[in-house]
């Protein structure tokens, strides 16, 4: 019997999107990507699938519709054969759920915060970020990749800290992940970026320098209401 299609209802600039594509590559699943325009209206597509929270990704398998990018990746990982992305050691696998969820909730908004803000916030955050980032660093101790000789479910977690990483430290002119002070981490920025697995799906880094070139105020606007509202 034939494998249900898979489906990915993505978008261009979505380090949360990309999450799913690089668990679908690296499980060596074939899939049809579905482009969302996220500043226009959304599809009805989207806001029947995902109508909780009406964001990408959304995974499509037959019948079925996956929502969150960790959720889908776990599912891409049981619901497919190829290399496993969770380890099988019942311990590893909770210790890579941990910092996944140390990532999701702890590092992810300090970290792009220190990008997008100014001043005395930058500040704040880029201290929290830079010692969050230290933890991190840790966990790469001996190994090419989170996931260890090749790309996991950790690495796919990280994925923000990818090409995402160097193109908004570019268009913003500001450098958290320092060779000086995370060496672990920015080479293996390199090595995911280029991993052979992933070639089909990591976007093109003058696109996505161009995209957030294009759509600097959209953010730097969508952080400020951010922090005001905290």
């Amino acid at each position: 019997m034939a494998s249900p299609p898979v489906k990915l209802i993505g978008f261009f600039g979505s380090p949360y999107a990309f999450r799913a594509q690089a668990a679908l590559c690296l499980k060596g699943v074939p899939y049809e990507l579905l482009m969302e325009d996220l500043f226009g209206t959304k599809s009805d597509l989207l806001l029947q699938l995902n109508p909780v929270h009406k964001k990408v990704p959304v995974l499509i398998h037959g019948d079925r519709a996956i929502s969150e990018s960790l959720v889908v990746a776990e599912y891409i990982d049981e619901a497919f054969d190829g290399p496993p992305l969770l380890p099988t050691d019942p311990y590893d696998r909770a210790m890579a759920r941990f910092w996944a969820d140390f990532i999701e909730n702890k590092l992810t908004k300090p970290f792009f915060m220190a990008h997008w803000v100014e001043g005395e916030a930058r500040e704040k955050f880029e201290k929290e970020g830079l010692e969050l980032l230290t933890l991190l660093e840790a966990q790469l101790k001996g190994k090419k990749f989170f996931g260890g000789d090749r790309p996991g479910y950790l690495d796919v977690a990280a994925s923000a800290l990818g090409p995402w990483s160097s193109v908004i430290q570019e268009v913003m002119g500001v450098t958290v992940v320092r060779e000086d002070e995370h060496p672990a981490i920015v080479q293996w920025v390199k090595d995911y970026s280029s991993h052979e697995a992933l070639k089909p799906c990591i976007p093109d880094r003058e696109k996505l320098l161009a995209y957030f070139t294009e759509n600097l105020e959209r953010y730097k606007t969508a952080v400020n209401a951010m922090l005001q509202q905290q």
